[in-house]
């Protein structure tokens, strides 16, 4: 696996949201994942943030930067799936995603994406200029 992360695109949400499909589509709660990057758009490391309920998950954007800082991240990327299938952000998606973003822009980590998981879909906060 860690082979196969290595050729990943971290610049194409089509590309991430394929690599991690199958991983996080049948899931029965939310996952969050944190994808922490360099300067040239590599993988430093992956972070679980929080496994949460059916349709909620809880995490603060501390948690999430105390992982980047330590990883020495110059960018991140979120990753969490939708239980039921439908990847339409929540509204407490584009809430924390808003909260993320800000937090990243005042400590110098960018936030690249958040990019939702439903069955075999995604939806790339990026790529519909959400951020």
């Amino acid at each position: 696996k860690a082979t196969a992360k290595e050729g990943l695109t971290f610049t194409l949400p089509a590309s991430i949201a394929e690599y991690y499909m199958e991983e996080l589509r049948h899931q029965k709660q939310e996952h969050i994942k944190l994808l922490m990057l360099n300067s040239k758009s590599k993988l430093l490391g992956e972070a679980d943030i929080s496994k949460g309920t059916v349709n909620a998950s809880l995490i603060s954007p501390r948690e999430l930067f105390i992982e980047a800082l330590n990883k020495q991240a110059v960018s991140i990327i979120l990753l969490h799936n939708h239980p039921s299938g439908d990847p339409t952000p929540s509204k407490t998606d584009l809430l924390l995603t808003k909260r993320v973003k800000d937090a990243g822009d005042i400590i110098g980590i960018e936030l690249l994406d958040h990019i939702i998981i439903g069955d075999n879909c995604y939806i790339s906060f990026a790529e519909k200029e959400l951020l």
